[in-house]
């Protein structure tokens, strides 16, 4: 079986991790001239957890993870207003999380690529034609690609989706906010935040920060914006909607790259009536974007990928891609339920809003009750990569 993936982000590189071992020619394109280096920190945990460990790949997460104590938020002057302790957040998890900055989870995806997958920088499909016995691929460069199956793993601003499934504007649900990430060096606060991510406990917007290997440290910020525009300089944007802010929050902005440092989008979700049209087939946040809200974005990019590899082996194209979208629509749906109902917590409005939060981070800390707040804030743990494990053996069938 032939495969072309757009997209080497973490479920097109996931899915050539496993279609590659299943023993499917992949080529993947991915349009940036290189990997990228812009993203923030994530808690790697659920399904996308299950589907690195039968991958082999979760050792090696592990080793490049971190180990975070808890999540402090602090007001203007940094005295600590609330906190989530994450060992216990861990247990109720099952002890399965971690901590890792989104890159280096793509670098360890795109090092344990087996050596027969063709990994194209700077390429990007210009042209896609679908017939009913494959798919050609036409390069921005004129090349032709002939494959069995097309997937569009090229996230939430898919070229994929926009070419095969419509305008992006039929797809996505702007969430009402903005988000923005990047890293800088600074010994005295690095000292400062150790091994605690702390957050300001502010309305409207909210900035984040957290220290990493050799002294850097990583900033993560997120405010309401009723326009999804996004702006045309990010790094002036955040110094205007930051810089009212207390506490380390000036030097931080003193320390911002330039905008072309910085990962600065939407936040969003993406809602396609169907992921599949003939041999061309969406995954990951092409296809189901959760957002940040919902904080799982890159385990259920991992876990879609596992899904639709093992649909794929079971048989014939359309049957494998028609009962991909049957098992894990469910699984994407019920986390941006979840996202949506969160909103008012993730980031308050009001006072009233602020105390709520405070209060339900108090909560999760009560033994018997932990388990109860960290399903309303993730959704319902979904075991369906263990039970394809334990329904797996079966022989290949590609056509």
């Amino acid at each position: 079986m032939e495969v072309v993936i757009c997209g080497a982000g973490i479920a097109g590189l996931a899915l050539a991790h496993r279609l590659s071992e299943l023993g499917a020619d992949v080529v993947v394109l991915e349009k940036a001239p290189g990997p990228r280096t812009q993203g923030y920190m994530i808690d790697f945990f659920g399904p996308g957890y299950d589907a690195a460990e039968e991958m082999g790949v979760l050792p090696r997460l592990l080793e490049v993870g971190y180990r975070v104590d808890e999540a402090r938020f602090v007001d203007q002057s940094g005295r600590r207003r609330a906190r989530l302790d994450f060992d216990q957040f861990g247990r109720s998890m099952g002890q399965r999380l971690v901590s890792i900055m989104r890159p280096d989870l793509e670098s360890v995806l795109r090092e344990s690529l087996p050596e027969d997958v063709d990994l194209r920088f700077g390429a990007s499909p210009a042209h896609i034609e679908d017939g009913s016995d494959g798919v050609r691929v036409t390069l921005a460069d004129g090349q032709e690609l002939h494959a069995d199956l097309l997937v569009g793993a090229d996230g939430i601003h898919s070229a994929v989706r926009r070419m095969v499934f419509g305008p992006e504007s039929d797809h996505l649900r702007h969430l009402g906010f903005h988000t923005a990430a990047f890293t800088f060096e600074d010994s005295r606060l690095h000292a400062e935040v150790g091994n605690r991510f702390h957050l300001t406990d502010t309305l409207d917007r909210q900035m984040g920060l957290y220290g990493m290997r050799n002294g850097r440290l990583a900033v993560f910020a997120v405010h309401r914006a009723a326009d999804p525009t996004l702006p045309a300089d990010p790094r002036q944007a955040l110094l205007a909607e930051y810089g009212s802010l207390g506490w380390v929050v000036p030097t931080v902005l003193a320390k911002c790259p330039p905008g072309e440092e910085i990962y600065y989008d939407q936040v969003a979700q993406v809602e396609v009536p169907r992921w599949h049209r003939g041999r061309v087939v969406l995954v990951g946040d092409a296809c189901c974007a959760v957002s940040l809200v919902a904080g799982q974005g890159a385990s259920l990019g991992i876990a879609g990928a596992y899904v639709l590899a093992e649909q794929l082996r079971a048989g014939a194209v359309e049957a494998g891609l028609e009962r991909y979208e049957q098992l894990w629509r469910p699984v994407v749906e019920e986390k941006q339920r979840v996202a949506r109902r969160g909103v008012r917590w993730f980031l308050p409005r009001t006072r009233a809003e602020q105390q709520l939060r405070r209060t339900m981070l108090a909560l999760a800390r009560v033994p018997g009750l932990d388990r109860f707040v960290a399903t309303g804030l993730v959704g319902k743990h979904s075991t369906l990569i263990g039970e394809l494990r334990n329904n797996g053996g079966r022989d290949h069938a590609w056509r």
